[in-house]
């Protein structure tokens, strides 16, 4: 059983969950295997988006195969009301896989470590939350290490 982080995102209300705060708590909620959840952050949005988002990163357990998992979350993002369209556009919910321990998978629909992860510090203040000691089994550093870097001015190296 894998210990996989989760981003949690959402710019755009919901019916019943109300503003995209409401609905980062309705998803942590609806998450299977919870363990542990970084407070709700808001940040500005990248790309042609034009609301605020609310973000936020969770641990959870996870028994199965990791595409088994992507399907669930994005099952559960059009429960939600996600419709497909434009990159980086808002959403209701967007729901990523971070990182599931060290395992690294470099597939066409899913690639763990989410490849952005070390550039997003929307991604990385939560995940430092949750799991400051993470260690990213390509970069070898820390989730704490990789927000240290992307604040500094020179950033972080390519990879």
């Amino acid at each position: 059983m894998a210990i996989v982080h989760v981003a949690i995102g959402s710019n755009r209300r919901h019916g019943r969950f109300g503003r995209p705060a409401g609905v980062v708590r309705a998803a942590i909620a609806a998450l299977p295997g919870v363990i542990a959840a970084s407070p709700i952050i808001a940040t500005a949005p990248l790309g042609p988006g034009t609301r605020r988002y609310a973000n936020a990163v969770a641990a959870i357990t996870w028994p199965g195969d990791l595409r088994d998992l992507l399907a669930l979350l994005q099952a559960m993002e059009a429960d939600f009301g996600r419709r497909r369209g434009q990159r980086w556009g808002d959403r209701v919910l967007d729901l990523d896989i971070l990182a599931a321990g060290q395992v690294v998978l470099r597939g066409r629909r899913l690639m763990v470590p989410h490849p952005e992860l070390a550039r997003r510090r929307f991604v990385l203040d939560p995940l430092v939350a949750v799991a400051p000691g993470w260690r990213h089994p390509l970069l070898h550093a820390t989730a704490r290490q990789l927000r240290a870097a992307l604040l500094r001015p020179k950033g972080l190296p390519r990879t």
